[in-house]
Order: structure tokens, then C-alpha cells, then sequence
């Protein structure tokens, strides 16, 4: 019997295969993505998204992701509030990562004040075709404004100051948990 169990073992052994050249995994946690941080630098990472109460200045909500992109992170952040608290924000402010087209008739559609960044701070970015980016014209008009402008300066003591708390001051790096859910709940 245990010959032929260990006959029958061996000749059920898969081969295997040589893995894609792009193919990778980190084996201490295999949630988190490879993103680029600097110019030159990709580091094994979790994206983190937070969401700060203006009038009381805490961090009401946050969600951990795999991608490092933000641009389809804004919508389901601001799901994920109405979601805990019943309530979708009033007004949002958001850097130029969460820029889109999708994103800024989604805010207008659900009646929400955004003040999104078209570009890096100090660079003037025009909108090259309105008619093409309507609401994304739109937002720029608002920006220009006085009144756009200084709402939208808001989001510097805001959110960096929590992301400067958060990282400089915590001394909060990286996580000590394993997992997307285990690190949203960190």
C-alpha cells in the first residue's frame, strides 16, 4: 500500500513553471503593491486615503487600497462616510490626484462643493479644451476665484497637517499588521 501511494505521489507531481518576468510577490504581505514614491523609487506599499471634519479637525474615516493612484479612490472615500456616518460631506477639497472629469460630475451630480486641484501648486494649468472637460472648466473658473482659491488653501492645515502628524511627529512609517484589513483598521 505505501508503495503504490508513493508511486502514485510522484507520478501526480506538477511541474512547474517559470514565473512572468513582471510577475512578483512580497512574501511577508502578499496584499500590498508595488508604488512608485519618488522619481526613482518603488517600495512595497499600501495606499492610504483619509477623510478630515473641518469643523472639529479629526479624522472621521479612512480605507486602505491596493493601487497607487487616487483618481478612482474619491467617490468610493466619500461612499465609504455616508456609509459610517449617514451623511455625505458637504463640500470637498482634494489635490490634484483625485483630478478627473468622472470625478467632478459625480461631486456636481450629488450636489457637493469640491474644490479639486488642476495641477501642482504654482503652476498655472488651463483646461485646453472646455467643451471636451466641462466640468473640469468649470472647476477651473471656481479655482480662479478669490473665494475658490482660499477654501481650497484650507486643505493644507486640514489633511497634510494630519499626514505631517501622522508621519513626522507619530514617527508612523509602517504597519506592524499584515493584510488590507488589518492595515485600514491600523
Amino acid at each position: 500500500m505505501i508503495h503504490a501511494f508513493c508511486k502514485s505521489f510522484n507520478l501526480n507531481r506538477r511541474t512547474f513553471g517559470t514565473p512572468k518576468l513582471k510577475a512578483q510577490i512580497n512574501f511577508t504581505d502578499s496584499e500590498s503593491r508595488i508604488m512608485k514614491i519618488s522619481q526613482d523609487d518603488f517600495q512595497q506599499y499600501y495606499n492610504m486615503q483619509l477623510v478630515v471634519d473641518a469643523k472639529h479637525q479629526l479624522i472621521v474615516q479612512t480605507r486602505g487600497i491596493q493601487a497607487a493612484n487616487d483618481k478612482e479612490q474619491l467617490i468610493p472615500t466619500l461612499d465609504a462616510v455616508k456609509s459610517s456616518y449617514g451623511i455625505e460631506p458637504k463640500m470637498v477639497l482634494a489635490d490634484s490626484g483625485y483630478l478627473s472629469e468622472s470625478n467632478l460630475t459625480e461631486l456636481e451630480m450629488r450636489k457637493i462643493t469640491g474644490y479639486v486641484a488642476l495641477g501642482h501648486e504654482g503652476k498655472k494649468q488651463l483646461v485646453k479644451d472646455p467643451e471636451k472637460v466641462p466640468a473640469t472648466a468649470r472647476m477651473q473658473q471656481l479655482l480662479l476665484t478669490p473665494e475658490g482659491d482660499a477654501e481650497y488653501q484650507m486643505r493644507k492645515w486640514l489633511s497634510e497637517a494630519r499626514n505631517g502628524w501622522i508621519k513626522h511627529v507619530l514617527g508612523f512609517r509602517q504597519f506592524s499588521a499584515r493584510g488590507l484589513t488589518q492595515v485600514s483598521g491600523e
